[in-house]
């Protein structure tokens, strides 16, 4: 019985089968040499810029000028207001690029940088970042180690930092929770003008923990720990300019004591004879 063909299938023959088969094993390499070819031809890219566009970069038949005070002159040929910029002896700086037509500005460019590095400077010191210090005590905690330990909780709230509070329970003190909680009650009131209870006393498996925030913020910490660091330094050098004076006073006073008269040696050197 001989085999029918498929109405519908397209009969192959041996010569197609084969130049599809080469053009399989040839489709890797002609795939590569392409992709070679895109990368000797990449053309590398930049970073875009954030600046600004000065004088001759701002490349627009017309702006709409704003004056070196804030004042609306107009919208303006771009050949003007370079000349006007020129004239005022400022830069012309495109401050809305994206506005129809661009708005551009007399200023100082320079002054202008200055000025922006200077208030992201600023913005920067200014930022605080919430540091929280942990402190561990004990429940049956003596009076010498809870007053160290009182004191570095002390010290970390001046300095405008949260403190996490941690009581450690070993065996039976975990049936006795309370003497933690009357712990952590008796640090938060001692330390109650410098800050306030955040997260009550809480029960976290072995240890409870509560959390003290100051009530200065850390920037006003800060700065009153530099002025205090200035006050120090300005207390340190008078008492050096006293000590200065004082020395000089002293000095003074010796050399206008009057220097004693030398002793006359006797010049009979034998003791019997009298003189």
């Amino acid at each position: 019985m001989e085999p029918t063909s498929h109405p519908h299938r397209p009969s192959r023959s041996s010569g197609s089968v084969g130049s599809l088969q080469a053009t399989v094993r040839t489709a890797p390499a002609t795939l590569l040499g392409g992709l070679r070819g895109l990368q000797t031809h990449r053309t590398p890219g930049g970073p875009i810029s954030n600046e600004l566009r000065v004088n001759d970069r701002i490349r627009v038949a017309e702006v709409r000028l704003v004056g070196p005070n804030g004042e609306q002159v107009g919208i303006v040929r771009i050949d003007d207001a370079l000349r006007l910029a020129q004239e005022s002896d400022l830069d012309l700086v495109e401050v809305a690029p994206t506005a129809r037509p661009p708005v551009c500005r007399l200023m100082d460019y320079g002054k202008f940088k200055y000025e922006a590095a200077q208030k992201a400077r600023e913005s920067r010191r200014n930022q605080t970042n919430t540091i929280i210090k942990e402190m561990k005590l004990r429940p049956k905690i003596d009076q010498h180690d809870y007053d160290t330990k009182k004191g570095h909780v002390v010290r970390f709230l001046r300095q405008g930092d949260k403190v996490k509070i941690t009581i450690m329970f070993r065996g039976r003190e975990q049936h006795r929770p309370e003497l933690g909680f009357r712990l952590l009650q008796r640090l938060s009131e001692d330390v109650d003008e410098l800050g306030f209870v955040e997260a009550a006393p809480r029960q976290d498996g072995r240890n409870m923990t509560m959390v003290l925030a100051p009530h200065k913020k850390k920037a006003e910490a800060r700065k009153e720990a530099k002025e205090e660091k200035a006050r120090a330094a300005s207390e340190r050098e008078a008492e050096r300019e006293a000590e200065k004076e004082y020395d000089r006073v002293h000095r003074e006073e010796h050399q206008h004591v009057a220097p004693a008269k030398p002793r006359r040696r006797s010049e009979n050197i034998d003791p019997d004879v009298e003189v």
